[in-house]
């Protein structure tokens, strides 16, 4: 009799243990759909930003390869949801524009958005402005590019501890000289990047005050302002710095209508 009711007691046990085991599984298998579903949504999200960035970039007569759009924070259905979104991040690479009818070169232009609001309404309509808090972009201007704006034959740039580097072949009261020295990178007003060359160098030149006058002229005829392609979402630039790659051009902008910008 009662090794019977222990039988009859030990059968709710095992029941509640596996109606425990399935409660878990059901759970994970639930939350692996939540997660699947939540990734599908930013894929979707991550395609319709690249189009909506390659059109903007169209409309520049600009050319790059697809854009790299990521769509940051988790979950994303709960950004989807409160119409606020942490990050959207762009990579544009191989980005060729016009300045003024010259071609210009930027090796990748990066992107980021923070803080972006956007209604559910404004996603399902596609009517209505996604704003953007604060847009931060780094682009990296090609000195191959930026030397053929400065039109000068056989002139070179490139980075030296830092600084702007140049190096030129340049004809001197008769002599085919090569000149090198460092320019002085600044910001102006306009948004435009001004280039100052004042520490030029000529081995051999001749000790003539009429050389080094020749030089200095040399010096400030490529002491330019260079204007800069237009950059997407209301960029300006802010500072500008000579790296191994290129030109690194640092831009910002604040509350940024980031699905019409021109």
């Amino acid at each position: 009799m009662a090794q019977a009711q222990a039988a009859y007691e030990e059968r709710p046990r095992r029941r509640g243990r596996r109606a425990l085991v399935v409660l878990v599984v059901l759970l994970l298998l639930l939350a692996g759909i939540l997660v699947v579903a939540d990734r599908v949504a930013v894929g979707v999200a991550e395609r319709a930003i690249a189009d909506q960035v390659r059109q903007e970039v169209a409309k520049q007569s600009a050319s790059s390869a697809p854009p790299e759009v990521e769509v940051g924070g988790f979950p994303f259905l709960t950004q989807v949801l409160d119409g606020r979104y942490e990050r959207i991040s762009i990579v544009l690479r191989e980005v060729r524009g016009s300045v003024e009818g010259d071609a210009i070169s930027l090796p990748r232009l990066d992107v980021d958005a923070h803080d972006v609001r956007a209604s559910l309404d404004t996603l399902r309509t596609r009517q209505g402005e996604v704003v953007a808090d604060t847009v931060n972009g780094t682009a990296t201007i090609d000195y191959g590019s930026l030397a053929a704006l400065l039109d000068r034959p056989g002139l070179k740039l490139s980075e030296q501890g830092g600084k702007l580097a140049v190096t030129a072949p340049v004809d001197i009261l008769g002599q085919q000289l090569t000149v090198t020295g460092t320019a002085d990178v600044t910001v102006s007003e306009q948004g435009k990047v001004g280039l100052r060359f004042n520490d030029l160098n000529a081995e051999g030149l001749p000790n003539l005050p009429l050389a080094r006058t020749l030089l200095n002229n040399y010096a400030r005829s490529i002491s330019v302002d260079v204007p800069l392609p237009e950059l997407p979402f209301q960029l300006t630039v802010r500072k500008v710095q000579p790296l191994p790659e290129g030109l690194t051009v640092t831009a910002d902008a604040r509350n940024v209508p980031i699905n019409s910008a021109g």
